[in-house]
């Protein structure tokens, strides 16, 4: 694993990039593409190995899809699993020595909420009409800086909450391997599969968080 504080950089056209973001960005991408393939590259009625596992997980999204979003939510389905998936793999890619989590970056974590609150908005208007953004006026016109700090405040908290814990799971492994001798790996050991679950967890949480605020743009009855 990479040190504490470490990062491989690269500075082009005035823009820094984090290039370990980057690199484990599209390998993230490609691992879930290759799923997909493997999910379906020969499906049949009765699913077994991958394409069991993935149908397991399409149906268990599908019905929460259905129950936060509604019937118009199947329209996002897709993005929902894949939005899943991506955070589901970055988090558990930094639990792979040498690797780190793309989740573990904050621009990562923001710029899949920022894409989701936009989207939120999009789908607003899309559905509803202009009239959508009467919302951020009630009850009182005076309310509209109030509405939007909170419409702020979403893509921060989402990304933040999921940047937050992924990268603490990942500082408390690297700590453990260099407190602790190398014959006694019991207490990394156990902090690797908590690490795992947390990253389900969290995977789970952003998406369900995300479902939540897509909802408002597509559902009849919007709230403030």
């Amino acid at each position: 694993m990479h040190e504490i504080g470490t990062h491989n950089v690269v500075n082009f056209a005035g823009f820094t990039f984090n290039m370990d973001t980057l690199q484990m960005t599209w390998l993230t991408m490609a691992i879930v593409i290759l799923i997909a393939f493997l999910a379906t590259r020969s499906l049949s009625l009765v699913p077994r190995g991958w394409q069991n596992l993935i149908e397991m997980l399409v149906v268990a999204l599908l019905e929460q899809v259905d129950s936060i979003m509604g019937p118009k939510g199947r329209k996002l389905a897709p993005l929902i699993i894949t939005l899943f998936l991506f955070i589901l793999i970055s988090n558990w890619l930094g639990l792979v020595p040498g690797f780190t989590s793309p989740t573990n970056d904050a621009n990562t974590t923001f710029g899949l909420a920022l894409m989701v609150v936009i989207l939120l908005h999009i789908l607003g208007v899309c559905f509803k009409g202009v009239g959508y953004l009467k919302h951020f006026f009630e009850p009182f016109v005076p309310f509209v800086i109030i509405n939007v700090i909170e419409e702020i405040a979403k893509p921060i908290t989402l990304a933040f909450r999921l940047f937050g814990n992924i990268l603490a799971g990942e500082i408390l492994i690297i700590i453990l391997g260099l407190l602790l001798p190398i014959w006694m790996p019991i207490p990394s050991i156990v902090w690797l599969a908590f690490s795992l679950f947390v990253g389900v967890v969290q995977a789970f949480i952003f998406t369900m968080l995300s479902m939540a605020y897509l909802s408002n743009g597509i559902k009849d009855n919007h709230h403030d």
